[in-house]
């Protein structure tokens, strides 16, 4: 009997979720459309400050290492805004497409699992596969939250990575971007609002339908503390190359 509520609070909580998720969703990305500009920067100009690395024309969509990290801006890429289209095929790559976020998703459980929390579900690959499923279903709806008001802000989606050298030089600019990232004129920075709001709110649904007493605010806050990955992303490259894989 119990584990028939546990089951059917956990469906209910589903079903809950992803009626808020579409929902925002139908309220966020119509705003989003309107507020599309047809504004772009010229290609040849960096941010002010930056300098610019000549290179081959730059190859923005299918690289390598996009297969771990998600879509990038790569050091020779041009700072230019994204239609609707583009910012949709960003989103399924970085949400679905994305070797990293099952990997992520995939140590997150085995945390989870070893803690034993919640203890509802119990061990083993039943276990664990409830609460992979929990994590990996509350990263989707982080992502989703996150790409709806990076839209309808103009935010930039993509981790673009530092036109800079140096270990110390390129690690401040993979930290910072933790916290900021360009609007629509690609040159602007503006604070990561639609990141750390995504993941409160993922964090608090996620403690919303776990079975058990949970405290839904301390798991928004511990979702705000577990962004930022890129460190892993700026580095990225050059371990792949560590290993012999070129780009």
């Amino acid at each position: 009997m119990e584990s028939q509520q546990v089951s059917s609070k956990a469906a209910s909580s589903w079903i809950q979720c992803l009626f808020i998720l579409s929902t925002v969703l139908n309220l966020l990305m119509p705003l989003a459309t309107a507020q599309q500009t047809s504004q772009a920067p010229d290609k040849e100009k960096a941010p002010p400050g930056i300098k610019m690395k000549q290179s081959e024309p730059a190859k923005l969509a299918r690289m390598p290492i996009e297969w771990l990290i998600g879509p990038y801006i790569p050091v020779q890429g041009p700072f230019q805004p994204l239609t609707n289209e583009q910012r949709a095929d960003v989103y399924a790559r970085q949400t679905f497409l994305t070797a990293g976020s099952y990997v992520a998703r995939v140590f997150s459980a085995g945390f989870d699992q070893a803690r034993g929390e919640p203890y509802q579900w119990g061990g083993g690959m039943s276990g664990y596969g409830k609460r992979f499923a929990a994590r990996y279903g509350e990263f989707v709806i982080r992502n989703s939250l996150t790409a709806a008001g990076d839209a309808v802000l103009g935010y930039e989606p993509r981790y673009h990575y530092c036109r800079c050298s140096g270990f110390w030089p390129r690690t401040r600019h993979a930290l910072s971007r933790n916290f900021v990232a360009y609007n629509r004129t690609e040159r602007e920075l503006r604070p990561q609002v639609p990141l750390y709001a995504g993941a409160f709110t993922a964090g608090v649904l996620y403690g919303s339908w776990l079975p058990g007493n949970h405290n839904m605010w301390a798991s928004g806050g511990l979702a705000i503390l577990g962004q930022g990955a890129n460190f892993v992303r700026e580095f990225a490259l050059d371990i792949q190359r560590k290993f012999g894989s070129k780009e």
